[in-house]
């Protein structure tokens, strides 16, 4: 839906411009919600869910919150950390001796 797509780009335009890295976006299909929500005077029986996955300062979590909690398209809105996986650094490429293979073992 043209709407569907405008909330999402408003919502990632704003993610960019309090310095987030948007790496991913999920669309989870339309579903029931839990419970009836009631948001800016109208009764919501469905949603569309989504997930951005993202990279950036604690800090903006709160003026998000703000941001969406304003937009008359977005029902409910959350954010959930995510754990910051180690990564290994890689040792390089290791030699394989050509010789070794060419030769064959008795």
């Amino acid at each position: 839906k043209p709407e569907t797509a405008a909330v999402l780009k408003r919502t990632v335009e704003a993610l960019m411009e309090r310095g987030a890295v948007v790496r991913n976006l999920e669309n989870l299909g339309e579903r029931s919600l839990p419970y009836k929500i009631t948001k800016h005077k109208e009764r919501h029986r469905r949603g569309g869910y989504f997930l951005i996955d993202f990279e950036g300062p604690p800090s903006i979590v709160s003026t998000m919150m703000d941001h969406l909690g304003r937009d008359i398209d977005v029902i409910r809105r959350g954010f959930i950390k995510h754990p910051v996986s180690k990564t290994e650094e890689c040792s390089g490429i290791i030699p394989v001796n050509y010789e070794d293979k060419l030769i064959a073992k008795k």
